[in-house]
This record gives structure tokens, C-alpha cells and sequence, in this order.
């Protein structure tokens, strides 16, 4: 009797998808490190991508490259302006959306435009550009606009190991946003001061994903890791169900 069980088990196992995880600007890929270390510790395999910021069609590009190595489905996850890059990068194999306090654009909108119909927030503020046409948070800003609920030797870290982004991509036009039918879970941080909760809720809504509300900063995937794993888990678990 134990044979036919061992057997069934591995083969659900095998279905686990690989979760891909995709930072937003203003941070890096180890940004995501206790969500990281939370889903292997499940049996998960993860990856994460390091986008270079310099445009969303080379973020886009460098994200695919890492979906293109990957065997079986993929729970595809973006924070902040990873979402937009998600959202143009899914391939085939990527059966879930999730997104952490993050933009998704439909085709013709720009993360600026986006943003219009609503209070601006603090970040916009806190912004430095440089001669190359980068931009970053003040360090002396830095935690209060974007990660107000992490501890401040924390943030002192993430201030200062912060990536540049090029100021371009915020207005560069979505043309091929992910397709409405692939399932979207989405987390709103209820205190995030770079995109209005508001705002998050729009796309969510709009999306028709599964939202969860948290009372977290602009980086919960930090602050409330718990919470994001879990949305996380719930999408796999959804594409394991229907893969099954």
C-alpha cells in the first residue's frame, strides 16, 4: 500500500510551480529575500530576476530570459514597478499573476498617467535625478516614503543599497499587458506612500484579482512577508488545482 502512495505523492509534488519573483525600482533582487527563503523552506523553487532599470522593454527582456529556462508553470510575482513588467512579460508557461503593491498597466497607459486621477504620493517628493537620467530616493527620505513600517537600521541598508532607475520608464506607453484570463492575485499596503492605495485597488478591481489589504508600507513583501507568502501560496495552490 505505501508504493501507489509514494508514487502519488511525488507526482504532486513535481507540479509545484516556480515561483519567479521581479523587484520594483528603487531595490534589488535580495529585496525578496525572506520571501525567498520562506517558499524553499515549503519545497518551492524560486527564482529571482535582476532587472537593470535602464527600460521597461530591457526589463521585460531580461525577465523572459529567466522564464525561458524554467520547465512546467510559473507563479509570475512583481513588486511596486515589477508589476509592469510582468505584465508585459508573461510567457505561455506562467499560470499565475501575482501582484505586491504594484503597478499593471493596460495597453496605452503609462505608470504617469496611471497615477493622475489621484493624490499624489509623498515618493514623487523624495526623488534625486542624475546626469544620466536616473533617479533615486533621498536617503533621508527614503524610509519614510517608501518603507515606514520597517525597522530603521533596515532601512538605513535598503537606502543605501537602493538601484537607480532610469526616469524614462515611467512614461513609457504598456503595449502587450498580460492577458486578463490568466488568474491575478493582488496585496494593497494600506500605508504606502509611492503608489496611492487607491490607485491599487483601481487595478486590482480592474484585474479581477484576488486582493488581500494589509496595514503595510509600500514594501509588505518586507514588513509583512507572511501575508505576501501566503497570497503566493494561494496562487500555486491554484495552478497546481488546475494542472491536476
Amino acid at each position: 500500500m505505501l508504493l501507489p502512495i509514494a508514487v502519488v505523492t511525488t507526482a504532486y509534488l513535481a507540479t509545484k510551480p516556480t515561483i519567479v519573483l521581479v523587484h520594483g525600482a528603487f531595490a534589488n533582487a535580495s529585496s525578496w529575500s525572506k520571501v525567498v527563503s520562506s517558499l524553499q523552506g515549503k519545497g518551492y523553487t524560486v527564482a529571482t530576476v535582476q532587472d537593470p532599470m535602464s527600460s521597461l522593454a530591457d526589463d521585460v527582456a531580461t525577465t523572459k530570459r529567466t522564464l525561458e529556462k524554467i520547465k512546467g508553470s510559473v507563479v509570475l510575482v512583481g513588486h511596486s514597478y515589477g508589476g509592469a513588467v510582468i505584465s508585459e512579460a508573461a510567457t505561455s508557461n506562467v499560470k499565475a499573476l501575482v501582484y505586491v503593491n504594484a503597478f499593471a498597466p493596460d495597453e496605452g497607459e503609462t505608470l504617469i498617467s496611471l497615477q493622475k486621477p489621484y493624490s499624489p504620493p509623498p515618493l514623487g517628493t523624495a526623488l534625486i535625478p542624475d546626469s544620466a537620467g536616473y533617479l533615486t530616493i533621498d536617503p533621508s527620505k527614503f524610509r519614510a516614503v517608501f518603507c515606514a513600517d520597517v525597522p530603521e537600521a533596515e532601512a538605513s541598508v535598503m537606502a543605501v543599497t537602493q538601484g537607480p532607475v532610469k526616469a524614462d520608464i515611467f512614461e513609457t506607453l504598456a503595449t502587450a499587458p498580460a492577458r486578463k484570463s490568466i488568474p491575478s492575485w493582488y496585496v494593497v499596503g494600506r500605508q504606502d506612500q509611492a503608489i496611492n492605495p487607491d490607485l491599487e485597488r483601481f487595478m486590482a478591481k480592474r484585474r479581477g484579482a484576488k486582493t488581500v489589504e494589509t496595514d503595510a508600507s509600500h514594501v509588505s513583501f518586507i514588513s509583512r512577508p507572511k501575508i505576501v507568502v501566503n497570497v503566493i501560496l494561494d496562487a500555486a495552490e491554484t495552478v497546481m488545482k488546475g494542472s491536476g
